[in-house]
This record gives structure tokens, C-alpha cells and sequence, in this order.
């Protein structure tokens, strides 16, 4: 007997809708490896009438007052708050992530995020007015940029869906969003709460693949393209936003690195690396998953970290002692296996390393030693619970090993030096550096990264201000 999948729709005016050609794509529960839903593959016709759908509703969106923006996020909210096990449900059946952790992790700083936006709006920043010119008087308006278009990842639906939606509506502009295609369940939930308090076609969602994000970014309708993904699909969005000059916004990978200098709690450090490493099974840009360490207690340190893997628990949603679930998606089950598969001969693997489970896509936590600077699993990202640890001898070399490679998204040093940690977090080239911790992030303060990891930022007063545009107004005083 077959059981029917649930059949998810995209959200366009305010309305629930099929696409408009009847496509489909099943949706895997990544715990099981089974389908459970089928959502909409979304074409040219269905991103036109979402676009359509976000520039008519602009003018009357970006008209509210800021108050009345600010009114309509808090509601939302309020909305999510009171729907939390629903949204609960929607993201652990889109990625297999512990439950309880979802509803203690996730909830509580999506809320908080909504809720500050609420109040940023009402922050608008410019110059003082002023003659700065004698007989004119000069005034700065900033202003919302108009549709955006937003592609959140797989790893955090509805975190990265919030993190997108919440400062763009609160800055007056409106959204067409489009979720993974391995992910839709949660933004499609998300609609459903949002367009309950938002006027028809301010909030917009579309599901689909990769061919769906890019005909987004191709429209002429968006002013600004936002994408939180891999550096691959960074560059894409980028060269095709550059034929138009839309505005884009990036947040893409990271290969954070986590100094550890000798003077630290070896004991402490531990704990919170290997939780910051492993968190969500290491699918986090910036994951606490190469670490490097003074070579005076290396050998020390790799002995504990080793342990606290073997310690570490992957499981089923509804398992409370499991720390993270699978990986999101077969294909990146086999790219997780493949960089350990293709491991020089110099490195070693001091736990887990492989598959757990023949059902779904679970990966053990892994501890991998003896690496150098150069090898494929240090330069890139493997996006698993992988943790790598090479050997430092000093400040300089640390430096050297951490800024050498192509990401800079985020970074960590341990050290009891105050000093030390001073002249780290000037140097370290990464748009975040964590001192004694790894991964707390705040709704007032900005995330983002450097070279390949992307620029602008999500978060903080920085984050709604990549949603605004500058306008001069300047005007006689002299009759």
C-alpha cells in the first residue's frame, strides 16, 4: 500500500497555488530517505506572476509607516511563537534535526530576530539635515529598494527564510523567497503565517530548483537578489544580477578556523569545539570544523577531542541524547564520504569516518589529525560533522594557516592572553572573530563574511540597512 504525500503549494497573492505547468518534485525526509511531499517545480510563468504578485503590492507597502511595518512584524512574530510546534514539525520533517533542539535552538532567536527588524524600522539613519551649501538645505531619505528576490539554503529553512524576509519587510520593500528545493515544508508553513497579517503579494513564496532560483534572479521585476548558499551559486547569482546591476546580497561558505593556543582550558575548549563543530552535523558556514592547534598540546588536545566524537551522538529526531541528525540530502552524504574517502596518506582518521545506519543519511562524528595546510579536506568546505586539526608553532604561523584560505566568514581564537586575543581578531581575516567561544550569534550585531564567503550583511542595523537605498534631497531656502 502507498501512502499519499502531502502535496505543498507556492504562495503568490496571497493565494496557495500549484504550478502553473503542474510540475513537481518529491520532497525526502532525510531521516528515513523516504518522500513525504510533493512541492511545486516552479517555471518562467509562476516566478512572472510572484513578481508581478511583489510589485504591485510595493507602492502600498513601502507607503506604511513604519509603525504600521513594525506592527505587522510583531504580530508575525507573535505568530510564530504561537505556532511554534508546527513549525517545529515542518523543519524536523525537512531536515531530521533533533526536535528539542529545534524548538530550544531555533525558535527563541527566529522570534527575537523578527522582533528586533520591528524595531529597526523605525531606526532610519541618515546625515543631519543641513545648509551645507549656503541657501540649500541638503536632506537624506533612505528608502526601501523594492521586490527582492531571496534563495534561502537547506541547512536553517527557516532561520535563513527569517533572516531574509524580516529586514527586507521592515525596511518597506517586498519578497518573492524561494527555499530549497530539499527544504520547501517550513517556508511553505511560514506563507501561510505571514500572509495571514500581510497585505497580498508583500510576501511571496515560490518552490522549485536551481533553474527556478535563477529564472528569480534573471527577472527584471527584483532590485536586489539575496542568496544564502555555496560560493558556486554566489558567483552565479552575481554574474547574472550584473546584467541588469540588481543589487546583490551574499552569504555563502565558510572554513572557519579555531586557534588554539597552549595556555588554554584544554578541557573547556574540548566541550565547546566539538559542540560548535558537530552542531546540526556541521552543516553551518561557520562550524567550528578546522581547528588548529599549538603544537605543545596538540597531541593532548586531538586525544580529547577524539573522545568527545566518540561521545557525541546522531540519531533520529525524537532520540533526546542525539546532538544532530543526518545530512540533509544523499548527494551531500556522498560528498561528506567522499573527502574522506580521498584522505592523503599523511592523515588520520582518530574517529568515526564513516556512514552510520543504513536508513537515511546519517554521518558519525569525525575527528581528522595529521593534515596539511594544502590538502583538499582544509582548503574546502566539506559542510559535514568533520572536525580537522593541524599543528602550529607559533602566533605567525597560526595566522598564516588560518587566513590561508579562500573563505572568511568566521573564526575563533583560545587563548588567555588578552593581548594575544587582541592582535588575533585584528589580523584574522574573517567577517566574525569569537574569542574563548564559537558560533553565538545576536540579532543586534552583524553576520557576514569576506572574499569567497560573500559580502553584505544579515543581522544587526548593517543587515537592515543592505535593504534600503540612499536618496539626497536638496532644497532652496532662499523663496
Amino acid at each position: 500500500m502507498t501512502t499519499e504525500l502531502r502535496r505543498l503549494r507556492n504562495y503568490i497573492n496571497g493565494e496557495f497555488r500549484d504550478a502553473a505547468d503542474g510540475r513537481t518534485t518529491e520532497v525526502i525526509n532525510p531521516a528515513t530517505g523516504e518522500a513525504y511531499a510533493t512541492a511545486p517545480l516552479s517555471g518562467q510563468a509562476d516566478v512572472d506572476a510572484a513578481m508581478k504578485a511583489a510589485a504591485d503590492a510595493f507602492p502600498a507597502w513601502r507607503d506604511q509607516t513604519p509603525a504600521e511595518r513594525q506592527k505587522a512584524l510583531l504580530k508575525i512574530a507573535d505568530a510564530f511563537e504561537e505556532r511554534a510546534e508546527e513549525l517545529i514539525a515542518a523543519e524536523v520533517e525537512n531536515t531530521g534535526k533533533p526536535t528539542g533542539l529545534t524548538r530550544s535552538e531555533e525558535i527563541p532567536p527566529m522570534v527575537d530576530q523578527i522582533r528586533f527588524f520591528a524595531g529597526a524600522a523605525r531606526m532610519l539613519e541618515g546625515r543631519a539635515a543641513g545648509e551645507y551649501m549656503e541657501g540649500l538645505t541638503s536632506i537624506v531619505r533612505r528608502e526601501p529598494v523594492g521586490v527582492c528576490a531571496q534563495v534561502a539554503p537547506w541547512n536553517y529553512p527557516m532561520m535563513m527564510g527569517v533572516w531574509k524576509f524580516a529586514p527586507a519587510l521592515a525596511a518597506g520593500n517586498t519578497v518573492v523567497l524561494k527555499p530549497s528545493d530539499t527544504t520547501p515544508a517550513s517556508t511553505v508553513l511560514m506563507a501561510e503565517i505571514i500572509g495571514s497579517i500581510v497585505p497580498p503579494g508583500v510576501f511571496n513564496v515560490v518552490t522549485g530548483d536551481r533553474d527556478t532560483g535563477r529564472l528569480m534572479v534573471e527577472h527584471k521585476t527584483p532590485a536586489m537578489a539575496s542568496i544564502t548558499g555555496s560560493v558556486r551559486a554566489g558567483m552565479q547569482v552575481a554574474e547574472t544580477a550584473a546584467k541588469d546591476l540588481k543589487r546583490v546580497h551574499l552569504e555563502l561558505g565558510g572554513k572557519a578556523p579555531v586557534v588554539v593556543f597552549e595556555d588554554t582550558d584544554i578541557a573547556k575548549a574540548v566541550e565547546d569545539i566539538s559542540m560548535a563543530g558537530f552542531f546540526n552535523a556541521g552543516q553551518d558556514c561557520t562550524a567550528a570544523t578546522r581547528v588548529l592547534v599549538q603544537e605543545s598540546i596538540h597531541d593532548e588536545f586531538v586525544t580529547a577531542l577524539a573522545k568527545a566524537a566518540a561521545d557525541t551522538k546522531t540519531g533520529m529526531p525524537d532520540d533526546e541524547d542525539v546532538l544532530y541528525g543526518p545530512l540533509n540530502n544523499a548527494n551531500q552524504l556522498k560528498q561528506v564520504s567522499g573527502f574522506i574517502e580521498r584522505l592523503p596518506a599523511h592523515a588520520k582518521v582518530e574517529a568515526g569516518g564513516s556512514r552510520v545506519g543504513e536508513k537515511g543519511y546519517f554521518y558519525a562524528p569525525t575527528v581528522v589529525s595529521g593534515l596539511k595546510q594544502d590538502d583538499e579536506i582544509i582548503q574546502n568546505e566539506v559542510f559535514g560533522p568533520v572536525i580537522t586539526v593541524q599543528s602550529f608553532t607559533d602566533e605567525a604561523q597560526a595566522v598564516e594557516y588560518a587566513n590561508g584560505v579562500e573563505y572568511a566568514l568566521a573564526s575563533s581564537v583560545w587563548t588567555k592572553d588578552h593581548a594575544r586575543a587582541m592582535r588575533m581578531s585584528k589580523i584574522l581575516d574573517f567577517g566574525c572573530v569569537w574569542i574563548n567561544t564559537h558560533i553565538p550569534l545576536v540579532a543586534e550585531m552583524p553576520h557576514g563574511g569576506f572574499k569567497k564567503s560573500g559580502y553584505g550583511k544579515d543581522l544587526s542595523s548593517y543587515g537592515f540597512d543592505d535593504y534600503t537605498r540612499i536618496k539626497h534631497v536638496m532644497t532652496s531656502i532662499e523663496g
